[in-house]
């Protein structure tokens, strides 16, 4: 049975180069045979938040928050796709996220961050691990970090020069690390009822 994943992206710049790598990431995980939506924070469009999706009363939640609540519980595991705003995260996907807190319990996630420059998006990186893992998410240990972005992918997310060869051998172990973990995740959620 395909592992259902959602792919989160959240710049929002007019002349967005991440949403490269999360094309490659989507295209990548689609072609293993998973159930892969990309969630795009600036379509979505939630407005800063205010009100977590938890504090609306039930059937009152605007409909943007409801139906990213259900896709979050129906998935078994996410991969965060990040830029490096001044050594720091994106407030677009930050924003994204902050709505939610108990849909994300219990599954694992990954990121893949990116940059204009050599660092390649790795201290956002750095800062996602430990916010996600508060969010009650396993943060695997694989990560993807691309840069300079412009040299590694093509406008439509593929793989070139010398970046892109790196990046398409990282790939599968980065997948392979994503699966292993949704699979263990899906086995004790079946399993046992979560603690709280």
């Amino acid at each position: 049975m395909a592992n259902r994943i959602l792919v989160f992206y959240g710049s929002y710049r007019s002349d967005r180069m991440g949403i490269r790598l999360a094309q490659f990431v989507v295209d990548g995980l689609r072609g293993r045979g998973d159930e892969v939506e990309l969630i795009d924070a600036r379509a979505v469009g939630l407005p800063m938040l205010d009100r977590m999706y938890k504090e609306y009363p039930k059937g009152q939640a605007p409909a943007a928050l409801e139906k990213l609540a259900g896709q979050i519980r129906g998935a078994d595991g996410f991969v965060f796709v990040t830029g490096e705003y001044n050594w720091g995260i994106q407030p677009g996907l930050k924003n994204l996220t902050d709505h939610f807190l108990e849909e994300w319990f219990w599954r694992p996630a990954a990121i893949a961050s990116y940059s204009a420059g050599r660092f390649a998006g790795a201290r956002a990186a750095l800062a996602w691990h430990g916010t996600l893992s508060e969010m009650g998410m396993v943060v695997i240990s694989s990560a993807i970090a691309v840069g300079p972005i412009a040299q590694t992918l093509s406008a439509d997310g593929k793989s070139t020069g010398e970046g892109g060869k790196a990046l398409e051998h990282a790939f599968p172990r980065f997948a392979d690390d994503l699966a292993w973990w949704m699979e263990a995740a899906k086995a004790q959620r079946e399993r046992k009822k979560p603690p709280y």
